[in-house]
Parts: structure tokens; C-alpha cells; sequence
């Protein structure tokens, strides 16, 4: 027999990491609930507080490429919203907007080697170069030459005194990464999230899960806008536009 932790239901309750459902409605916020799902707990001031400014930092971004898929899928069936968000959320990749992963598990693997934070972050960072791998954490198409929100996020983390490890070790990748890559890589949003996160205590493999949570808020207000001013086919169009038929030479 297997068993989950998370929640049980019988005709009369709902029981959720041990407490009655009926007394966490009112009491917590949602923020606090999701941790309390997720780690069996109730979360610190801190974790809270970070998940709350980590999730307002990604929630919304503009017309991003999982926007418009989420948008033209709302166009081509307008009554199925479940689809609409499922086809938002299937493009968080490691490319856009799922990043923070990839960026926990660089900080964790920098930290176990232990060393210097500047001189192991460098070595990394010429590895990665070498297979010619991107580095996590890095990178953005137009935030330049920082991104605003990376920076808020660190900002408050050294303001609440929560700055650790992990931020100590991406701001050494932040001092090494022009150098190895001879331009300027932008210390980006998902970078900020994971190490903020991880410092106070957020579970590393469930990083992505805060992109995903965030973005599926931006999303419905996407789909909202989109019932009533439809945005959908006209994205379409604009790829129609923008790409051309050409027989294979």
C-alpha cells in the first residue's frame, strides 16, 4: 500500500497536510498555501515574502511566445480555456521563462565543489563555454545591460538579510561571464529567482514550479483580454506574414 501525505477527503472533510481545510479557508493566504502543499509546512516570513515578489517578477512579460500560443489556441477553440493555459504553459523550457531550474542546479553543483566562489564560478563558466552550452541564468533578448527585475529581486534579498550561497555565488558567475564569453551576458530573472529562492530554502527541484505557477496567473489574464478582443488570429496572421513559402533547393 502506498500513501500520500498531501491531502485526504471523506464525506465530511478535507484534510490537507494534516490540518482541516476548514481552517485554513480565510486564514491563509494562497501564497502560504502553496508552500504548505509543497513542503508540508507553513513557510517562514521570508519564504513567503520571496515567493510572493519571485512570482509577481515572472507572472507577466508581454506578448511572449507563450502568450501567443495560449492566445492563438484560444482563437482556435474560444471554449476551451484549459487548453488555452496548458498550450501557454507547455513552452516553459529552458530557453524562456523555465530557466530557474537550470540555474538552481548550476549554483547547487558550484557550491559542492566548494573553493572560491569567483575562481570555481570562472572554471564552470569555461566548461560550459568549451561544449559551447549556455549558461543558466544568463542571457536576455532586450533587458540590457541588466535585467530590472533580476536586480529588484537581489536588492530586496540584501535588504532582508536572506542573501547566502546561492546569491553570493551567482553574482561571482555575474563577475566571470563577460570575461569568459568576451561580451556582455545579462544576469537574468530566472538567475535571480533561483538563487534568492534557494537561499531561503525553496526546494530545488521544484524551482520550476514558480514559473509555472506564475505564468499560468498571466495567462488567464491574457485569455480574459482575449474574449472580448481577440488577438489570437491576428498573431497568426503575423506569422503568415513574416514567413514565406519556399521550395527546398
Amino acid at each position: 500500500m502506498k500513501y500520500s501525505q498531501i491531502c485526504g477527503a471523506d464525506a465530511t472533510s478535507v484534510t490537507v497536510r494534516g490540518r482541516s481545510l476548514m481552517d485554513l479557508i480565510g486564514t491563509l493566504s494562497f501564497t502560504e498555501y502553496f508552500m504548505l502543499l509543497l513542503i508540508g509546512r507553513l513557510p517562514t516570513e521570508n519564504e513567503r515574502y520571496f515567493l510572493d515578489a519571485t512570482l509577481i517578477a515572472i507572472a507577466e512579460h508581454g506578448f511572449t511566445p507563450s502568450v501567443q500560443a495560449a492566445r492563438m489556441t484560444i482563437a482556435a477553440g474560444p471554449d476551451n480555456l484549459q487548453g488555452a493555459v496548458a498550450a501557454g504553459i507547455l513552452g516553459c523550457g529552458s530557453v524562456i521563462l523555465g530557466a530557474a531550474e537550470d540555474a538552481g542546479k548550476l549554483l547547487h553543483e558550484a557550491i559542492s565543489r566548494g573553493g572560491d566562489g569567483v575562481t570555481v564560478a570562472r572554471e564552470m563558466a569555461q566548461e560550459l563555454r568549451a561544449r559551447r552550452a549556455p549558461l543558466p541564468g544568463f542571457g536576455h533578448p532586450f533587458h540590457r545591460p541588466e535585467d530590472p527585475r533580476a536586480q529588484k529581486l537581489l536588492a530586496l534579498s540584501d535588504a532582508r538579510g536572506t542573501s547566502g550561497a546561492h546569491v553570493e555565488m551567482i553574482r561571482a558567475f555575474a563577475t566571470v561571464a563577460d570575461e569568459v564569453w568576451s561580451r556582455h551576458l545579462v544576469l537574468n530573472v530566472s538567475g535571480a529567482i533561483a538563487a534568492v529562492m534557494l537561499d531561503v530554502g525553496f526546494p530545488l527541484d521544484s524551482l520550476k514550479g514558480i514559473p509555472i505557477l506564475a505564468r499560468t496567473a498571466g495567462l488567464l489574464a491574457h485569455l480574459h483580454e482575449d474574449a472580448h478582443d481577440r488577438l489570437g488570429f491576428i498573431l497568426a496572421d503575423q506569422a503568415a506574414t513574416a514567413v514565406e513559402y519556399a521550395e527546398a533547393r
